[in-house]
């Protein structure tokens, strides 16, 4: 059984918690989240630490306290210091440039792959094989990052397409005569 939910949740200098009945907003200095509180988590803010309680004893309130923890503690985190997330383009050819709010990338397709980057999301470039992508909120993030590793997943023979850096590809042996 996890006891996640046992600890609490420290709030660094300059982050505001609003909490009511049904959601909670966290504001801090890259930006401010909001979540909806399930009915059955108690959420009680004290001197810089939130603490969570389940309002029944199941198993279902209890395990929904340690998520909704875990959800505040990234939100926390998303404000004060952001999440950062970089893919590594491998093949040749493969490049990507960031125009505005779009992300530019040539995968080995006939057209370039222009994708719009969601709203609180941003990316850079720091080369042409490499797109670091950031945000506050890390939900958003790791959606951005796998709609953008889907464009063109790495296959496992010579390990080309869009990764996450330090990702393990499982490469497989070509087939031999």
């Amino acid at each position: 059984m996890s006891r996640i939910a046992n600890n609490p949740v420290a709030l660094p200098q300059g982050v505001e918690v609003t909490v009511s009945d049904s959601d909670i907003s966290v504001k801090g200095a890259k930006g401010t989240l909001a979540m909806a509180i399930n009915p059955h988590v108690e959420i009680v803010k004290g001197d810089n630490v939130l603490t969570f309680a389940a309002r029944s004893g199941d198993n279902f309130s209890r395990a929904l306290t340690g998520t909704t923890r875990a959800l505040v503690n990234n939100m926390v985190v998303g404000v004060t210091q952001g999440f950062e997330t970089k893919l590594d383009l491998v093949g040749v050819g493969y490049r990507a440039q960031v125009q505005g709010k779009k992300l530019n990338l040539t995968l080995g397709f006939s057209h370039p792959v222009v994708y719009e980057l969601p709203e609180g999301v941003s990316a850079e470039t720091p080369s042409q094989t490499e797109v670091l992508l950031k945000s506050a909120d890390k939900q958003k993030l790791g959606q951005a990052v796998a709609e953008v590793r889907a464009f063109r997943p790495p296959e496992p023979y010579k390990g080309k397409g869009v990764q996450i850096s330090g990702e393990y590809i499982r490469r497989k042996e070509a087939k031999k005569k």
